[in-house]
């Protein structure tokens, strides 16, 4: 639906990505401008340009909301960047739209900075992630439980598809309307599947396969999206909606941050069922596009959906085999028995995952007390540590993967609240330290340290709306 953003009342840009900008062939030094910063809140565009509020389905926690879409969000138009892709520019808390349904179509600097921050580190972890160009305080204040300072994020993507616009596609009954969906997919998240003698279920193939890599990484490093609705699972396989998101610190499948997720849906260990449902939820939506007989429609969705469990299982064991720097002589088999062990020590003894990993190196160079010491029965760290040295782990390698720092909680939160009150340099200090993740720096010490427990195990994080 055509829309235009709302006009702030004093923008000023509180974050930019310069590296973004030059990699979309914008000049950092015009988006700094006046008129640039009324570009990136959408109020001085290009001749031509027709910004758009984009409709969605989504099934929200298990159930299904007919229409959702872009309450306050806005696509301003696509971009091609200088390696020939083409990108979104997108707007988050540029005003209610049509979609609204009641909210005010604001944002708050808080979540829109930890959208950048969050981001940011995910991009640097090599993880596939939609990516923060600006963030612009608009001048306004926002009602949430309190007055909040309010600001715009420009966001970049390769598309904003996602389940749930298949998922309002199929709604309509118009099977034109899908085929054209898909069709646009395909176009631009899978053009070798056009050639295939069945597009569409090429696509979906292609959609299972992004999104098992994905939900991997996000394992991998300990991520918790905190609200994995459909609409918030993206075709392209990109990481979206940076709302209740956080790292787990102490190891436990059963984390979760999210204020709104009660019943622990969305916690860190339910992440790759939940992707596959999601991606149930889009075979649904293609089964009209995949053959015009409905149980043979059924029968090719359901067989590609099995794809999901082994193809996540192998990109998640190879991304352990790499933590761990297990060769290729170390099969499969012998590996998982090993990752398995570990994953129950780790959880017993509440160890911090990414400073156990990242210490492990430090093993397997012979130096052992400062990570033994994470754990409660240390005689059981000590067995598995043998078995594991035996098999020749190089922990240079362990290092290129292993990160050492992550936008731990606390950090994060002291970073917004200092932003909130008009200091940004907590927000520019953790940037720097998670925009080269790997790098271990004498000067970030504490950026490489967990929170207190005792004040972080209860954390909870918020939409922001």
């Amino acid at each position: 639906m055509p829309w235009q953003a709302v006009e702030p009342p004093e923008p000023r840009l509180l974050a930019l990505n310069e590296t973004l900008a030059a990699e979309l062939g914008l000049d950092p030094a015009f988006l700094r401008s006046e008129h640039g910063v009324r570009l990136l809140v959408g109020n001085a565009l290009p001749e031509g340009a027709q910004p758009v509020a984009q409709a969605y389905a989504g099934h929200q926690f298990g159930a299904y909301s007919p229409v959702l879409g872009d309450g306050r969000a806005l696509l301003l138009g696509e971009l091609v960047d200088r390696e020939g892709r083409l990108r979104d520019l997108h707007l988050k808390g540029s005003g209610a739209t049509r979609f609204a349904r009641g909210g005010d179509g604001l944002a708050a600097v808080g979540p829109m900075l930890r959208e950048h921050i969050v981001s940011e580190a995910m991009h640097a972890l090599g993880i596939p992630t939609t990516r923060s160009l600006a963030v612009v305080a608009t001048g306004r204040f926002v009602r949430r439980d309190e007055w909040l300072p309010g600001a715009v994020l420009a966001r970049v993507a390769s598309s904003h598809l996602r389940v749930g616009t298949f998922q309002f596609a199929a709604s309509t009954g118009d099977v034109d309307v899908l085929r054209r969906l898909a069709d646009h997919a395909i176009a631009r998240h899978a053009p070798a599947a056009a050639e295939s003698a069945a597009p569409y279920l090429g696509l979906y193939r292609v959609v299972i396969a992004a999104q098992a890599a994905l939900i991997a990484q996000w394992m991998l490093v300990g991520f918790v999206h905190g609200v994995m609705n459909t609409d918030n699972t993206t075709i392209s396989g990109e990481t979206i909606d940076y709302g209740p998101c956080a790292f787990m610190e102490a190891y436990d499948p059963a984390t979760v941050f999210s204020s709104i997720d009660h019943r622990g849906r969305y916690a860190y260990g339910n992440q790759p069922g939940i992707a596959e449902w999601n991606l149930a939820r889009l075979g649904e939506a293609l089964m009209p596009l995949l053959a015009d007989d409905q149980e043979r429609a059924l029968e090719l969705a359901v067989g590609a959906l099995k794809g999901f469990a082994p193809q996540y299982r192998a990109a998640w064991l190879a991304g352990m085999r790499a933590k761990l720097g297990l060769g290729d002589d170390v099969d499969d088999e012998a590996a998982a028995l090993l990752v398995d062990e570990l994953l129950a020590m780790l959880e017993s003894s509440r160890v911090d995952l990414t400073t156990f990993f990242r210490g492990l190196s430090d093993v397997a160079r012979g130096r052992t007390d400062a990570t033994r010491d994470r754990f409660v029965h240390r005689a059981a760290f000590d067995a598995w540590a043998e078995r594991w040295l035996a098999l020749r782990p190089e922990a240079a390698a362990m290092d290129r993967v292993n990160p050492v720092y992550v936008p731990r909680n606390h950090l994060v939160e002291e970073a917004l609240a200092a932003a909130t009150e008009g200091d940004l340099a907590p927000v520019e200090q953790l940037l720097d330290a998670v925009r080269r993740p790997f790098d271990e720096r004498e000067s970030l010490e504490r950026y490489a340290e967990p929170g207190p427990e005792a004040d972080f195990r209860a954390y909870r994080t918020y939409c922001g709306t």
